[in-house]
């Protein structure tokens, strides 16, 4: 397979059914599965990030799953970094890298690259500990405040962007803003076929309510129970992970089982709704394929796409 061989992107919101489809396309091509999924990254959380199961890792080679440990910092760049690494190990073995995933910021970086500004990976760990915790983003508002408050006004309280923005200025002592009025991101990168999973509204929250029920009475209460003794609630970014929090609170006593169910099926619900209104903005390359057509079909409509593609 030649280096420019083309990828197939398979995004979603979660629940729609993106893991299911990515092995049955892995079973008719020779795939191996990049996953862009920001928690699954993480060892130990297993069923609440709905990770793919060990039958379904020895079938088909996944990439960037139990990477790495709740208390590691997760960001854009190492993402970008990894995944960048293992497209060129996939390809090199004569395979072809199927990206699956719900987490859009990480698959369009990935896609059309990150900003062409500096960085510094230990400025960014050291501005992330200076602004975390409680009164640490209203102390990072006041400083961009002070040194770019354009910015500020336009990223508002997105804590991961004005940091962003304030690492670019503390290297350059420019905004952030102005740097990237001159830069294309609208690119593609690679060479590839891109699916959008898209499901009647009411068909995805039915699937997502059921999912959480399934999760919770296949041990995702015990799975947090362990992973907040090993300490996820101080971890950086595995502690934004949706459900652990919540059922948190539920072992605390603070709130009731069926409280607390509603309450991740409502914070999941939520989370979709996002995710369709990112891809549907930031990726124009996208085919939005149903999910409410027969899997069997969906699968020969990306084989024969892909076929096709490199035909060509």
């Amino acid at each position: 397979m030649k280096n420019n061989s083309p990828l197939i992107v398979i995004m979603g919101p979660t629940g729609s059914g993106k893991s299911e489809l990515a092995m049955a396309v892995a079973r008719k091509l020779p795939c191996d599965i990049i996953s862009a999924d920001s928690m699954q990254v993480y060892r130990e959380m297993d069923i609440g990030t709905a990770k793919p199961t060990l039958v379904d890792q020895k079938m088909v080679k996944h990439h960037l799953v139990d990477i790495l440990d709740i208390q590691s910092r997760l960001d854009v760049y190492f993402y970008v970094e990894k995944a960048e690494a293992a497209i060129q190990k996939i390809i090199e073995n004569n395979k072809i890298p199927l990206i699956v995933g719900g987490s859009g910021m990480y698959i369009r970086a990935l896609l059309y690259g990150l900003d062409p500004l500096p960085a510094s990976a230990s400025l960014r760990a050291e501005l992330h500990q200076k602004y975390d915790g409680c009164g640490g983003l209203e102390c990072l508002a006041e400083e961009m405040a002070r040194v770019d408050p354009q910015a500020l006004e336009l990223l508002g309280n997105n804590r991961r962007k004005l940091l962003r923005a304030l690492e670019v200025f503390s290297l350059t002592g420019k905004s952030i803003t102005q740097q990237r009025d001159a830069w294309d991101g609208n690119k593609l990168r690679y060479q590839l076929i891109s699916y959008f999973t898209s499901r009647e509204r009411s068909d995805l929250f039915e699937r997502i309510g059921c999912r959480t029920v399934k999760m919770l009475s296949a041990g995702w209460i015990d799975e947090t129970k362990a992973l907040i003794e090993n300490g996820l609630l101080e971890t950086p970014t595995a502690r934004q992970a949706i459900g652990y929090g919540i059922i948190y609170k539920y072992l605390s006593n603070e709130i009731k089982y069926d409280e607390m169910m509603v309450r991740i099926i409502s914070a999941t619900k939520k989370y979709a709704r996002r995710q369709e209104t990112w891809f549907n903005n930031q990726h124009p390359e996208t085919n939005k394929i149903s999910m409410n057509t027969s899997l069997e079909s969906i699968t020969g409509v990306i084989c024969e796409d892909y076929n096709s593609l490199i035909r060509k």
